[in-house]
């Protein structure tokens, strides 16, 4: 039997969902709730020593190795994935000049931004990530936001908001950093995806325990609405659910069967045409506080 837990967010008595192996760290078994209210999973009991999965040599967001096949697809799709971001800003605040990236990790994005004389800043807690992010971006990355000084025309954070202990503080506090009229932009898997369905608790994008809150489209709703902004917009990442697939096979089947991730990753995209629920989304928020 599974243990019940209170939701943090709508007190309800939580039902369980699945239990999901942490796959990359500690190979422990953790609990994912389903909030009905939200419309969203929760990872419960949150680890105290939480920071301790995320050492891993293993863990993508800061890995910058090209030893394997699998690296050197990954560093390709992630640069492709640098262009289709900027176009995004690009679309959406023609003519900005600066942005904070709340999550940073190896700051890899902030280069590419400093590379367009785009004026930039950087977040990022884990210690090691941070010095190698340093290196590229010449000490623009920092442990804490206050750190990164005035305000901006767009906030990123590219799959973060699901790894912070209490998002809602942190929206508020992202909130006073943006300029008015300024864009938050916020990256996140979507549990409603077909490729989340299809592999279930195998679904790599739970990434337990590292990811403690699993979106869905109306959750993020829901949690921007004490807020001042409005929601203006959502795009497809569509390259996550190849990736994302690949990584579950491997989790379901003990190796990375390619080709069926492939089909998989293809068929999601396709169901996610007409429904909209891709297996990443990014959401494009438009601060509306004291915009003229």
């Amino acid at each position: 039997m599974m243990e019940s837990f209170v939701s943090p967010l709508s007190g309800n008595i939580l039902r369980p969902q699945y239990s999901v192996r942490d796959y990359l760290v500690s190979q422990e078994v953790f609990n994912v709730f389903y909030d009905s209210d939200w419309d969203m999973l929760l990872t419960l009991p949150v680890p105290e020593n939480l920071a301790s999965y995320y050492e891993s040599k293993d863990y993508a967001p800061h890995r910058l190795s090209k030893n394997s096949f699998f690296d050197l697809i990954y560093q390709v799709i992630r640069k492709q994935s640098f262009r289709y971001k900027y176009r995004i800003l690009k679309e959406i605040y023609p003519g900005f000049n600066s942005v904070l990236d709340f999550g940073a990790a190896t700051g890899l994005f902030l280069s590419f931004l400093q590379s367009k004389n785009i004026e930039i800043c950087g977040v990022e807690p884990n210690k090691n990530a941070r010095k190698t992010a340093n290196l590229l971006t010449g000490n623009k990355v920092y442990s804490d936001l206050s750190a990164c000084n005035g305000k901006f025309d767009i906030i990123t954070l590219w799959h973060v908001l699901e790894h912070v202990k209490n998002p809602v503080k942190l929206i508020g506090e992202l909130e006073k950093k943006l300029n008015p009229g300024g864009m938050l932009v916020i990256a996140l898997p979507n549990f409603k995806s077909y490729d989340s369905e299809y592999y279930e608790q195998y679904w790599a994008a739970y990434d337990v325990p590292r990811h403690l809150w699993h979106f869905s489209p109306r959750s993020i709703i829901k949690l921007f609405s004490p807020f001042k902004f409005q929601l203006i917009a959502r795009k497809p990442l569509i390259f996550d659910s190849f990736y994302v697939s690949l990584l579950s096979e491997q989790y379901k089947n003990g190796k990375k069967r390619w080709l069926p991730a492939f089909f998989n990753g293809l068929k999601s995209n396709l169901k996610a045409r007409k429904t909209g629920n891709y297996s990443s989304l990014i959401y494009i928020l438009q601060s509306t506080a004291n915009k003229n």
